[in-house]
């Protein structure tokens, strides 16, 4: 016979009434017993069982090293365009930044690299620009697109002038730069634009010429008060990026550009000679 000891019996009897009946035969609250369990397995699993939460220091440190990346980019823009790229300096693009040196080659190694990387940003803004302006006006007719493109280009570059001297010294010899930037970011906004001339143009809203003709009239309207700023203010006091000015000269362009699409009459097609 086996013998059972007081313990087991008590064992038995607890699995008998449950789990509840051995706590209140003990006079514990089987409730509180189970809360506190739950606790503790809660506090393991954060334990083992979840991934840490990532820590606001690694977003601060996130957030700033983006914040530095597109002081150095803005400042090396504003260094090669006033300088050109043989001229320009890291240190100089420091200086103008506050930043170390050490802190600029971190991110950029080589001038050439910070230089590619000052293009790709500017034309970035514009892309970001010129995709807006597509979701919100995918209703507009090529021509009606191409003056909101053109218009939003020129706004760009009042904001922000150093944008066209900074692609003018490089356009002003052949140069390794000048082919990356053709291939790499020049040729997709071609890809773009051209076609929408053409269209235009076969809508005869445009003057029949080489749709890459009219793309450079346009950059060169579009360069204008940039370009010519610091002359304007010396000859006629004419602030360039004067609000007033700005409307005013780019109703200019559309009147001459787009004018006979504006009052709704067709060019017509051009007779041989």
């Amino acid at each position: 016979m086996i013998s059972v000891s007081p313990a087991n019996r008590t064992c038995r009897r607890s699995l008998a009434k449950g789990c509840g009946g051995w706590f209140r035969e003990h006079g514990l609250d089987f409730k509180m017993a189970a809360s506190h369990a739950g606790q503790r397995n809660r506090k393991a699993g954060d334990t083992l069982g979840r991934r840490p939460r990532a820590k606001p220091r690694k977003r601060a440190v996130q957030e700033r090293a983006i914040a530095t990346r597109s002081a150095i980019l803005s400042a090396a823009v504003s260094e090669f365009a006033d300088k050109g790229f043989e001229a320009a300096s890291i240190r100089s693009i420091g200086e103008r930044t506050g930043l170390q040196h050490p802190l600029i080659t971190y991110h950029f190694p080589t001038k050439d690299l910070l230089w590619r990387a000052a293009a790709e940003h500017v034309f970035t803004q514009i892309r970001i620009e010129w995709d807006r302006l597509e979701v919100a006006a995918s209703n507009l007719s090529a021509v009606e697109r191409l003056r909101e493109e053109y218009r939003a280009l020129f706004r760009y570059t009042v904001a922000f002038p150093e944008f066209h001297r900074f692609m003018r010294q490089e356009a002003l010899t052949d140069n390794p730069r000048l082919k990356w930037a053709a291939e790499t970011i020049l040729a997709p906004l071609l890809e773009r634009l051209l076609p929408q001339i053409k269209s235009a143009q076969d809508d005869r809203m445009l003057p029949r010429v080489e749709p890459i003709i009219f793309h450079y009239m346009m950059i060169a309207l579009t360069a204008t008060l940039s370009d010519f700023g610091p002359e304007m203010l010396v000859t006629s006091n004419l602030v360039s990026d004067d609000p007033n000015v700005v409307e005013s000269y780019w109703n200019l362009v559309e009147e001459m550009a787009f004018a006979r699409n504006r009052i709704s009459k067709k060019i017509p097609a051009r007779r041989s000679v």
